[in-house]
């Protein structure tokens, strides 16, 4: 038993000098950088961030915080006093900092032997307002470098959408970077390190998903001015303002316009993101109540979208002139987060009255209002930075842009065929889809000028259902307007599609048939339908059978006034008895009417002098 413990003795020894050999081979290049001649800061500090070629990315950098309330501390005092001020601090704390505070920042940077990359120490922040930060040189000066979206982009150490910076850490040393921070609203401090090569491979994959999204927006802003122009449809033009203004937000917000549109005002910059939330909270609101048409059918709704509306653009001018610690960002919560709210009721109330339009725009818009809803909550300080709450308003439009132009589209499709179904009941009969009767006697009319001037041959044929009237009298106007609906299918089927056919009266029915220069062809058409007309839909209950009389005319045999032949054709047909054995009858053809006398005798004498004169005269009595 003694051997038993001794040996499990020994091996908890030997398990004991094992792990110190592991321990310190680990810590050995970190105790060889941190040489007392490269540590000016006290032996208490910050957790080191090791820099070697195998590191990728540092998202969630330690540091160490201190905030100057006063915001009188320089350098040298932060140098002075660090051990006693600064103290570990989360990455995801949120900061109140408001316009005199600074929020000072300690990090601990140690680069092994063999590392051969640059790097790069990152705020991913487009809307930080400034953020300073200060390395030792070579020679052991300190240096300062400034960005922020409150100083111009061109100003910066190097141009991009969110401040960013080399380091300055020699391989095989460890060095202090203190930063000074500066921001109006709550914030959280991202802090990412990262080797140049990746570095910048991130800010190309971030610029070209922007860029793809960006230039879609461009050229749907652009299709839909096209169509507005082309079409003369103002709802294009309005769904194209909407998404520049839209564009414009985005485009302060992710910091691309800081970088390329106004690289050269620092106070813009500031302001850009706010002001244009703000215009686009209006523009998205007075767009949703032209789509849902609220003010016909909510009007009292349509009165808050109109306060919010033109709210919005007031509070962005308001934005822009008054400091944003005590009035702006207030005015930016309460209307942004208003226009929000206001869009998503107008969306659910249209949606709920049945209308497909509401269902599109509220699943376009809810997207959207989330994700603004949860950036304001970030502004606020009541959520900490996260990816969501900086790109997630971009993804939001990404979806929102093809579902509004959905939406859009549903609309003018429907206005449109409301349109083309008013303008058909102004040029069609309402019950049967016929040609309206004023339209087909403007046809008549034209059809007797090219007979009159072209000799071109055509016959002008009304129709009559005679039993309708009986119809209606002993089976109802069910039965009987059924029985005019079987009357356009059988005209259908024995006319061809060049020949004008129009309902003329209550049971009447006129028919142009063009090129026809004979009365058989006539006959042979109308008997057609007669017959057709005495056969009873197979199934049909009652049965009913159809009886027509029909009165024709050829205009190679009486080219009368179109009203006039009407009047002859409508007499024709009224002077038919029910019991008809004759029930197609055509106008008679005009006869040769004699010259008055006096011309006669006129044109005797013009011959008579004729044939004294050498020319054959015409014979007394002849024809002319």
């Amino acid at each position: 038993m003694p051997s038993a413990v001794r040996a499990a003795r020994a091996l908890w020894q030997v398990r004991q000098v094992l792990m110190v050999l592991v321990l310190a081979t680990a810590l050995a290049p970190l105790a060889w950088a941190q040489k007392p001649a490269l540590a000016p800061t006290a032996a208490v500090g910050p957790a080191v961030v090791v820099l070697s070629d195998e590191t990728q990315n540092i998202d969630d950098v330690a540091y160490w915080a201190w905030v100057d309330t006063k915001g009188s501390m320089g350098l040298d005092g932060i140098l002075a006093t660090a051990s006693k001020l600064f103290a570990a601090a989360d990455t995801d704390k949120v900061y109140r900092l408001g316009t005199r505070e600074k929020l000072w920042l300690r990090i601990r940077v140690a680069r092994s032997p063999q590392s051969r990359h640059d790097w790069r120490l990152s705020f991913p922040l487009p809307l930080l307002d400034s953020v300073t930060v200060f390395q030792k040189t070579a020679e052991g000066n300190w240096t300062a470098q400034v960005a922020g979206d409150t100083i111009a982009n061109r100003d910066w150490p190097e141009g991009g959408r969110y401040p960013f910076f080399q380091l300055e850490v020699p391989p095989g040393e460890a060095r202090d970077v203190y930063v000074s921070v500066q921001h109006i609203s709550p914030v959280s401090i991202p802090i990412r390190i990262s080797p140049e090569t990746l570095h910048n491979q991130r800010m190309q994959w971030e610029s070209m998903a922007l860029g793809m999204i960006f230039g879609a927006m461009l050229l749907l802003i652009v299709a839909c001015l096209t169509q507005g122009l082309v079409y003369r449809e103002r709802s294009y033009a309005a769904y194209a303002l909407y998404s520049a203004t839209m564009s414009l937000a985005m485009v302060a917000y992710t910091g691309v316009g800081g970088h390329v549109l106004w690289p050269g005002s620092g106070v813009w910059v500031d302001a850009s993101a706010g002001c244009l939330a703000l215009l686009t909270g209006a523009a998205a609101l007075l767009f949703v109540r032209h789509l849902c048409g609220i003010p016909a059918r909510f009007p009292r709704l349509d009165w808050l979208v109109l306060t919010f509306g033109f709210g919005s653009i007031l509070a962005a001018l308001v934005y822009v002139l008054v400091p944003r610690e005590t009035l702006g960002l207030p005015v930016l919560t309460v209307f942004l987060a208003g226009s929000v709210l206001v869009g998503l009721l107008a969306a659910a109330v249209t949606w709920r009255r049945g209308d497909e339009v509401g269902r599109w725009v509220f699943l376009a818009y809810l997207p959207m209002g989330v994700s603004v809803l949860l950036t304001l909550t970030r502004v606020l300080g009541w959520t900490p930075i996260n990816w969501f709450s900086q790109y997630g308003v971009v993804a939001a439009m990404a979806l929102e842009v093809p579902l509004l132009l959905v939406a859009l589209s549903v609309r003018l499709r429907e206005r449109h065929g409301a349109e083309a179904r008013a303008h058909a009941l102004s040029s069609q009969d309402a019950l049967t889809g016929l040609l309206s009767e004023h339209l087909f006697r403007d046809r008549l009319r034209q059809f007797v000028l090219r007979a009159r001037r072209q000799h071109e041959p055509a016959a002008v044929v009304l129709i009559d259902l005679v039993n309708h009237a009986g119809i209606r009298r002993t089976h109802g106007a069910a039965v009987a307007e059924q029985s005019l609906l079987r009357t356009v299918i059988k005209l259908r089927r024995v006319l061809r599609d060049v020949d004008t056919v129009s309902r003329v009266g209550e049971a009447r029915f006129g028919l142009i048939l063009e090129g026809v220069n004979n009365r058989s062809s006539v006959t042979e058409r109308v008997a057609r339908l007669i017959a057709s007309g005495l056969m009873p839909l197979k199934g049909l209950q009652p049965e009913v059978t159809l009886q027509f009389h029909a009165a024709a005319v050829l205009l190679t045999e009486r080219l009368h006034d179109a009203h006039e032949l009407m009047d002859h054709l409508a007499g024709l047909l009224g002077d038919m008895s029910p019991r008809t054995r004759r029930p197609i009858r055509f106008l008679d053809a005009e006869d040769t009417r004699p010259l008055p006398l006096e011309q006669a005798g006129d044109s005797l004498l013009r011959d008579s002098e004729a044939g004294s004169s050498g020319h054959p005269s015409t014979r007394p009595g002849g024809h002319f």
